[in-house]
């Protein structure tokens, strides 16, 4: 997982999942989570360390509390960070997942890894960019190479999912 932003977001996620499973209306009420004393609510157990979430938010605990509890509240809604996880095991940007991939030794055994995780390094959207003959075809063989949305390829290329959709389209008819 990269730390820089999926870090907190994941401790909020964490926080409210009680609340997301109606157990309870508010991440204070839950009395097994560590939200109370990280947000200043309760003394902490002494195997609870709050510092690397609080840190993230101010350097003063007190206030570092206050933003946090903040924060938990305003994630009600929110959608879930495992919606940005790729190949069912990274969380965190292309360039993150091409740095976690590349260090990977090759020679350790995969047999016990899941097809769809051993794949080949996932390339950037910039890739794509100059691969075709046309714009149409990049934005294709972007989306067709799997790892990429029409929404993502659209906002890569400045098009709408749709013109991306219609170019996919024309490239599996071959008119590309």
């Amino acid at each position: 997982m990269q730390k820089e932003p999926y870090l907190l977001e994941l401790a909020r996620y964490i926080a409210l999942n009680p609340v997301r499973a109606g157990m309870v209306r508010s991440a204070k009420d839950w009395p097994w989570s560590s939200y109370r004393a990280t947000a200043g609510m309760v003394d902490g157990a002494a195997c609870l360390t709050t510092d690397w979430v609080l840190g993230g938010f101010a350097k003063t605990k007190h206030i570092a509390q206050q933003r946090y509890r903040e924060f938990v509240q305003q994630g009600k809604g929110q959608p879930s960070p495992w919606q940005s996880l790729k190949n069912q095991i990274y969380l965190g940007d292309d360039d993150f997942v091409l740095d976690v991939q590349c260090k990977l030794d090759p020679e350790q055994s995969l047999k016990d890894i899941p097809k769809k995780q051993k794949q080949a390094p996932i390339k950037p959207l910039v890739y794509f960019a100059n691969l075709g003959n046309t714009r149409n075809e990049n934005m294709a063989l972007a989306y067709l190479s799997g790892h990429y949305t029409l929404e993502q390829v659209g906002s890569h290329f400045g098009v709408s999912y749709a013109t991306v959709s219609r170019a996919v389209k024309q490239k599996e008819r071959g008119v590309v």
